[in-house]
């Protein structure tokens, strides 16, 4: 318990250091091209560490991250110290935001009284990527990992379950409503109006149509390989006196995800301080029990918030040469920027991504036709489609992404290595992207 007062303490602390962060910094600053090397490292480290020597990360990938963060954050503070500002800003705002939906959701108990198939895995993969985007891909990733765990937990080769979660869920989901994923909010809030995300809903029934059929295959094909011995052991571990197939607890916790979701329609600061709140009073009113009986910890978000402090800081380099230079890149087609947005998107964070490529659609932005905030409608669309679906690219193309990982493994759940989640994301998200590319650009 401990852990969440030390997070909630410091956080408020540093809240009031946003409001300098509409001071000063609007020049254009450029970094030499070696400065990206931290974030390389970073990424190289986060990808190869825990295959040479699990036990040595797990306990050193803190120390790894801060000290890759420090010589980059002097090199950013010397050249302009806005934007290591702006920079902290951005991840204490990101991290509040995953940690409040990480305390809420833990106290939100879905018990399915039926077993994992491929038909009742394809059904609930199907409603997180609603979910995703009515209550955030963090949101959904949270409220439905645990279930699908649950219900799962009678078989033994499972890891590919999760990772079409966090392909559906954690990412594609969250394509309709600016409330889905990050970029998209910062898209309503510099001026695309909150509807206009709805545009997307054939890019999000097109993805959803051809993974759905792929994971159902997939699904079989290993349920096929389970001991039947495993069955018999979750069936009698059902409470045979339950009449309900699902039943809820902790519903208390509702409203305060919806208070985490009414806040991103309030200024910054008092977002933060009413996602705060939120997540205190998730842990006055929610029984420690239930948080149990979720396997709860604070592990995981300790975790993402200790790495996503290293890539934040360490990624501000990159970005910025992106958008000094983004103009240079020959970026004209709407599939070049489906491409180039997402590919980033795949390893930077993907919120300052999309700015850093609607900055250049606006460079670019010679076409005639229909315009949002100054973009063609098709370099907006390629844009937004590729920020939010390639996050789905590697284990840190979305906060969500780790998140799910750690969990998983919290509870003995095998997930494979960054460049093994990677084998999986470019034989079945790729062809899918391409295939896209040549339907909708």
């Amino acid at each position: 318990m401990k852990y969440h007062r030390v997070l909630i303490s410091f956080f408020t602390l540093l809240l009031p250091s946003i409001v300098l962060a509409s001071e000063g910094g609007n020049h254009q600053v450029d970094f030499p091209i070696w400065s990206g090397s931290f974030f390389v490292a970073l990424l190289l480290a986060i990808a190869i560490f825990p295959l040479v020597n699990s036990e040595w990360w797990g306990k050193k990938y803190g120390y790894v991250s801060l000290g890759l963060a420090i010589p980059a954050a002097i090199l950013v503070f010397l050249k302009d110290w806005h934007l290591l500002l702006n920079s902290v800003i951005d991840y204490i705002s990101f991290i509040i935001l995953l940690g409040s939906l990480f305390v809420i959701s833990g106290g939100i108990v879905i018990r399915i009284s039926a077993r994992g198939t491929p038909k009742l895995n394809c059904i609930l993969l199907f409603i997180g990527s609603i979910f995703a985007s009515l209550i955030g891909t963090t949101g959904a990733s949270m409220v439905l990992i645990r279930p699908i765990i649950r219900a799962n937990r009678w078989r033994n080769n499972i890891s590919h379950i999760f990772i079409f979660f966090i392909f559906m869920v954690s990412n594609i989901g969250g394509i309709l409503t600016p409330l889905g994923d990050p970029p998209l909010f910062l898209g309503f809030l510099r001026g695309v109006p909150f509807f206009w995300t709805l545009r997307l809903i054939p890019f999000w029934l097109f993805a959803v149509a051809i993974l759905l059929p792929i994971f159902f295959f997939i699904d079989s094909y290993f349920l096929k390989q389970e001991d039947v011995k495993s069955e018999e052991w979750f069936l009698k571990s059902l409470d045979e006196s339950s009449q309900k197939r699902v039943e809820i607890e902790g519903k208390i916790n509702f409203l305060f995800l919806f208070m985490v979701i009414g806040s991103f329609f309030i200024p910054t600061i008092f977002r933060e301080i009413v996602m705060l709140i939120a997540a205190g009073l998730s842990i006055y009113f929610t029984p420690f029990t239930m948080r149990e009986e979720n396997t709860f910890t604070y592990h995981p978000i300790i975790e993402v918030a200790i790495l996503f402090a290293g890539i934040f800081i360490t990624m501000v380099p990159m970005l910025t040469m992106l958008e000094v230079n983004g103009s240079k890149l020959g970026i004209t087609e709407p599939w070049q920027f489906f491409w180039a947005a997402g590919g980033l998107s795949s390893f930077l964070d993907n919120a300052p991504t999309y700015l850093v490529f609607i900055s250049t659609a606006l460079g670019v932005a010679h076409t005639k036709g229909i315009m949002i905030i100054g973009v063609p409608v098709t370099y907006l669309k390629a844009i937004s489609v590729g920020s939010v679906f390639m996050g789905a690219n590697s284990y840190i193309g979305n906060g969500p992404n780790l998140m799910v990982k750690a969990i998983c493994e919290e509870n003995n759940i095998t997930m494979p290595s960054f460049f093994g989640y990677m084998a999986w994301s470019v034989g079945i998200l790729v062809p899918l992207f391409i295939i896209i590319t040549f339907v909708f650009f």
